[in-house]
This record gives structure tokens, sequence and C-alpha cells, in this order.
């Protein structure tokens, strides 16, 4: 336990020293473009230039959203269903345009999350249909509200479940 701790501890620091500076590209970034609109418009009011807030994309989720939205597919389905056709069916489910960039990226994020959620033993693959991915189904432990009744869930496991 101590271990995952400092383990924690150590990539959150290095995390952090890399914010600090990447936030200090950004402000020399911000100098350099005040210095130039300065040479191009004296007059204008720099402080005036209101931050334009970045809005995260509409295929991100919240803490868990993700397990909850594909085990929720999983259990309605009447067949094992692969990583790409769970993955399809959520970008339906959210109303988004399905690119086949969305599409890889949101298998990706499914078959991670269906992994992890196999470790959890909440999820389990089956014999497939001959196609190249895996088909999945709900596991053994999880009972009817979807609740693993044997092994609990960590916050790793489900941290990595976001997108």
């Amino acid at each position: 336990m101590v271990t995952g701790l400092v383990k924690r501890r150590a990539t959150l620091a290095g995390e952090m020293k890399a914010a600090q500076a990447a936030l200090g590209q950004m402000a020399r970034d911000l100098e350099t473009l005040d210095a130039a609109i300065k040479l191009v418009a004296p007059d204008l009011d720099i402080p005036a230039i209101a931050p334009k807030m970045v809005r995260p994309p509409d295929d991100w989720s919240r803490r868990g959203e993700m397990s909850r939205v594909v085990l929720g597919i999983m259990r309605v389905a009447n067949k094992p269903l692969t990583s790409r056709e769970i993955a399809a069916q959520m970008i339906l489910q959210r109303g988004l345009t399905a690119t086949p960039k969305l599409v890889a990226l949101m298998t990706k994020r499914v078959s991670t999350c269906l992994r992890d959620r196999r470790a959890q033993d909440l999820v389990r693959n089956v014999e497939t249909r001959g196609g190249q991915y895996l088909e999945w189904v709900i596991g053994y432990g999880v009972g009817i509200n979807g609740i693993n009744h044997h092994v609990h869930s960590s916050t790793d496991t489900r941290a990595r479940c976001q997108f």
C-alpha cells in the first residue's frame, strides 16, 4: 500500500512540474503576443481582451460515467458485444456524429474500460463470432443492479475509465 502511495505521489509531483513548465511557456507566449499586438495596434487595450474559456469536447465523460454507460449497454443487449459495437451505441446515445476518428477513439476508450472491468470480474469475454474483436458480456460478479458483490473496485481502475 505504501509503495502505491509513494508511486502516486511521485507521478503527481511530476505532473505538477510539467504543468508549471507549460504555464511558464504560456506566459512567455502571451507576452510575445502582447508585444506583437502593441506593434500592430498600439491603441488596443490588451487587458480588456477577455480570456477564451476552453470547453472540453463532447466525447468526454465525468468520473465513472464510462463504466456505467458501458455496463448499461451490455445489460440490455441480447447478445455479446464487441467494444466497437458498444462504442457505436455510446455515440448514438450521446447524439454525436459518428466519424471514423471518433469511432476509433471511443472504441479504444471502451476497450480500456472493459479490460479494467474484466480484472474486477464485472465483464468477461466469450467465444467470438469469428471477427477480430473480443466479444463481451456482463461478468459473474455483477448483480441485477450492476453492483459487483465479489470484488471492490479500486480508484486507479475507476479513474482510467474516463474519457
